[in-house]
């Protein structure tokens, strides 16, 4: 039996399956078993299979962002509409049919933006190179899932589905769960707050099928199995993901109203050139992205070129961003901005830099 029948066969039983007290340790070893052979189906065993063809590109700019849609939806249109790159699109499906790479310049950032082919049913099992697609998508810095409003809702099911199977989550923090396999001393098992969706048994039902005997495991907040799964696996990618309805243009106003109102949600039409700017804004938002200008002593701020930094970095992460060896001779910095209390303000290397703050660094 191969792997995607053992995976249906689990699937089928796991839909089978009453919910409630008596069947929950079933039903966790089987969750086990399903996240086991998905893994074993991303990463074939032996070393006979020939290598894949793979389109990955190499990563540039401050961030990188994956296109990812069912073919037809409009993603080429939009990257033809917000860079400078030229994508075949046309009226029929899987026009893209290799990951194509555009450049967003956005408030001084280069965004790249990778449209990718279009994705159908079954893509997270190989089906139409859907697995190279998602493994493009997995070195992301964020997911941008293309939809088509005149659709509804079942596209956006469909591809969560899809993602969920190989380890993508979208939109979701990281659980925050202390877990360390040891030589031996059995299962430790902790929680800081109260359980309600798991307990001691089922933890170590869980471990027993991944024939893990000793481990450490500590729960700092109420998580449900499959997120215990998620943390014993080690191969999720925890990932920001904005939903863009395109072809707004062909349905009704309250349509639009109630997708807009959608958590992670933002509505466009390539095709009139609807909502872009919006759509930009909240790319920029999402990657977490800021800007910080530079000034030297007794001289204008720099407001020609900024340094693109993460959120909640330190001026010890912009100080590496200048140069590798300001940090060791590092004095102080004067901050101008909205970090700081007044203008200036003389602070050390742990300061956390906001949105189009100034900074002077004096070295020793």
């Amino acid at each position: 039996m191969g792997i995607l029948e053992k995976i249906a066969q689990v699937e089928a039983e796991i839909a089978r399956t009453q919910k409630n007290k008596a069947t929950e340790y079933h039903l966790g070893l089987l969750k086990a078993k399903l996240a086991k052979y998905r893994t074993q189906l991303m990463e074939p065993q032996g070393k006979t299979s020939a290598k894949g063809e793979g389109f990955d590109v190499m990563k540039s700019g401050d961030a990188r962002v994956a296109l990812i849609g069912f073919p037809s939806v409009g993603k080429s249109t939009l990257l033809n509409t917000v860079t400078k790159t030229h994508s075949e699109s046309a009226s029929y499906e899987f026009t893209t049919l290799t990951c194509i790479p555009g450049v967003i310049d956005y408030n001084g950032a280069n965004i790249q933006l990778l449209d990718l082919p279009g994705i159908i049913e079954g893509a997270s099992q190989g089906k139409g190179r859907g697995r190279q697609v998602i493994a493009v998508a997995r070195t992301a810095d964020m997911v941008v899932m293309m939809l088509d409003a005149t659709k509804g809702d079942i596209q956006k099911k469909l591809l969560e589905k899809e993602l969920e199977s190989v380890g993508l989550r979208l939109n979701k923090p990281r659980p925050n769960i202390y877990f360390k396999p040891k030589k031996g001393g059995g299962l430790s098992f902790n929680s800081t707050c109260a359980l309600t969706m798991c307990n001691e048994k089922l933890i170590q039902t869980i471990l027993h099928e991944y024939k893990i005997f000793n481990a450490e495991v500590l729960f700092r907040e109420d998580c449900s199995a499959d997120d215990f799964i998620d943390v014993i696996s080690d191969n999720r990618v925890y990932l920001p993901c904005l939903y863009v309805y395109n072809k707004i243009d062909q349905i009704s106003i309250e349509e639009v109203d109630r997708i807009a109102h959608q958590p992670h949600c933002i509505v466009i039409s390539c095709e009139l050139k609807l909502n872009l700017d919006y759509f930009l804004e909240k790319l920029w938002e999402y990657l977490g992205l800021i800007c910080v200008y530079t000034k030297r002593r007794g001289e204008q701020p720099d407001f020609q070129d900024g340094i693109i930094m993460r959120r909640d970095c330190s001026v010890e992460h912009v100080c590496h961003a200048i140069h590798r060896s300001i940090a060791s001779s590092f004095k102080y910095s004067l901050v101008w901005g909205t970090s700081v209390k007044y203008n200036p303000q003389r602070v050390g290397l742990l300061h956390t830099m906001k949105h189009e703050d100034v900074i002077q660094i004096v070295k020793k």
